[in-house]
């Protein structure tokens, strides 16, 4: 799935997609307080999963921060599946008493923007040209949610 949405070269800053044991090797790295939903219809299928991370695994004047990540393969946009995600994200974050929810989005990704807001993010910055790809450069917007 991944490798679909990175070929798109417009949702995410990811370039490359990792391989099974770059990927095995992320989710054993995981923390407690860190966690991975996945998303799947009919026989195992996964159609998106998100992340959420400790913003700054070794500032403890950060530990109520986390950063989230999205990934939706094209079937599953605009169906409540990225919400569902959210839902359970939130639920997991209130438990591990996080109080801020932090994501970075691709300037030219306007759909995953408008997502987020609908969802209760709100803009709080921009990184000026901080995605470079061969087609371009690209800004990538702070989003924040706070609990």
């Amino acid at each position: 799935m991944l490798e679909g949405i990175v070929s798109e070269r417009i949702y995410t800053a990811i370039e490359k997609p990792w391989s099974a044991g770059e990927q095995r090797h992320y989710l054993l790295s995981l923390s407690p307080r860190e966690a991975f939903h996945v998303a799947e219809i009919g026989q195992r299928t996964v159609v998106g999963y998100q992340s959420l991370e400790l913003y700054s695994p070794i500032l403890h004047s950060m530990a109520h921060v986390a950063q989230l990540g999205t990934f939706l393969g094209p079937d599953a946009r605009r169906r409540g599946v990225g919400r569902a995600l959210f839902q359970a994200s939130l639920k997991f974050a209130g438990e591990c008493d996080f109080s801020k929810i932090v994501i970075q989005v691709r300037s030219s990704n306007s759909g995953a923007q408008t997502f987020y807001r609908q969802l209760g993010f709100r803009e709080c910055g921009r990184l000026s040209r901080q995605v470079r790809t061969p087609e371009r450069e690209d800004d990538e917007i702070i989003m924040e949610f706070f609990l």
